[in-house]
């Protein structure tokens, strides 16, 4: 599983300097950028990120406050990792229970020690590949790598897999939403859609296409933020041709 991150810096250069670092170890995935701690805080208590990179070159102080903004709101705070020129906030960064302080130019070997610190803390399991259905004396295992899509029938769901088969499970969607893997988005009130498999988002027609399927998936505007997270997500491993 990955570390989830978010990033408040509203230095442009900066901000690409630390996707590549953190791009390199594959195990990081960036959720969003903010410009400033009012809107950084809004994404921290939205998306409970496991790490939040703070850039402390400006407006230090309302950093800081953010941070004890957050305890109010959250039991387990996320890491905090400061980004700074100098080592003029490094005090006041562990002071307020930060992880570590970045001095830019970002130093690689430093970048690498802390995040092998980080990944010590904190381990991540791997999530389990297999999903159980379970039906009175029946079990039924599903590889959720073969999973393509989830479609709601009423109170049941069904799972459309990579071989054709549909298989039915006597539950709601509303019900694997939160058991399957990162790798599984819900899209729309009657969809949720293994996003290894989408080929294309289309945001003037709300629909998304399904590998291995001549199918397309329509999205809803009440999932739209999720679209854009994928969109972020699927175009960080993508080489882009712009017309």
């Amino acid at each position: 599983m990955n570390y989830s991150y978010t990033i408040i810096d509203s230095d442009a250069v900066s901000n690409l300097q630390l996707h590549a670092f953190l791009d390199e170890y594959g195990d990081f995935e960036c959720i969003n950028t903010t410009n400033n701690p009012s809107d950084g805080l809004n994404d921290i208590l939205k998306y409970s990120p496991d790490i939040v990179f703070i850039n402390l070159n400006n407006d230090y102080a309302s950093v800081f406050l953010m941070i004890t903004e957050i305890h109010q709101y959250m039991n387990q705070l996320p890491i905090l990792i400061g980004i700074a020129t100098t080592k003029n906030y490094a005090y006041d960064a562990i002071k307020n229970g930060f992880f570590d302080y970045w001095l830019q130019p970002f130093n690689e070997f430093d970048i690498r020690k802390s995040l092998m610190k980080l990944q010590k803390r904190m381990p991540k399991e791997k999530a389990p590949a297999t999903l159980c259905l379970k039906s009175y004396n029946d079990f039924q295992y599903l590889d959720t790598n073969d999973i393509l899509y989830l479609k709601a029938d009423n109170n049941t769901t069904e799972f459309f897999m990579k071989d054709g088969t549909i298989i039915n499970a006597y539950k709601t969607l509303k019900t694997f939403e939160n058991t399957l893997p990162k790798n599984f988005m819900r899209i729309h009130q009657s969809y949720i859609v293994n996003t290894n498999y989408v080929s294309r988002i289309n945001f003037g027609k709300s629909i998304c296409a399904i590998k291995k399927v001549n199918e397309n998936i329509p999205f809803s505007k009440s999932y739209r933020e999720n679209m854009d997270n994928l969109k972020s997500i699927l175009n960080k491993n993508t080489l882009s041709a712009l017309n």
